[in-house]
């Protein structure tokens, strides 16, 4: 899985957060053929946003698509999806969820359960220390991003 192109380009996008100086979260929403249908980084620092995280920028990216392109689809992320971004997931019928990590932050990972998602947590190292680095570098981003 950590060699599927969406896992690779949620990740390419944390790292271009990163390098802009924002959340290194990133994300991309893959339909059920396997083709790459948006992808994004979060954008809250860069763009002033309230809700740009990956996830949102991903689906954003995807532009305007009919439900059932959405229908079967797996959004890759990098880091667990806090409740507003699992929250997109449900509403798009997106059907599997693949995260990068969920030790830094756990999302509603159980929500997605409930309504069906199918989850998968690679515990990927790069996506652990690359937040590591982050939140030590900028807890006060951090914890705004979390709404702490």
């Amino acid at each position: 899985m950590e060699t599927d192109p969406g896992f690779i380009a949620a990740l390419e996008e944390a790292k271009q957060g990163y390098a802009e100086g924002g959340v290194p979260i990133g994300a991309a929403l893959v339909s059920k053929d396997g083709k790459v249908l948006g992808r994004g980084h979060n954008m809250r620092v860069q763009k002033g946003s309230a809700v740009l995280h990956a996830e949102m920028s991903a689906l954003e990216n995807s532009g305007r698509l009919p439900a059932s392109a959405y229908e079967g689809a797996t959004m890759y992320t990098t880091l667990s999806p806090c409740d507003m971004c699992t929250g997109a997931c449900i509403l798009y019928k997106v059907k599997r969820v693949v995260i990068g990590e969920n030790k830094s932050f756990m999302g509603g990972e159980e929500y997605l359960k409930n309504r069906g998602k199918e989850l998968v947590v690679l515990d990927n190292e790069e996506c652990k220390q690359l937040m590591e680095k982050f939140m030590k570098e900028k807890p006060e981003l951090w914890n705004e991003d979390i709404a702490v």
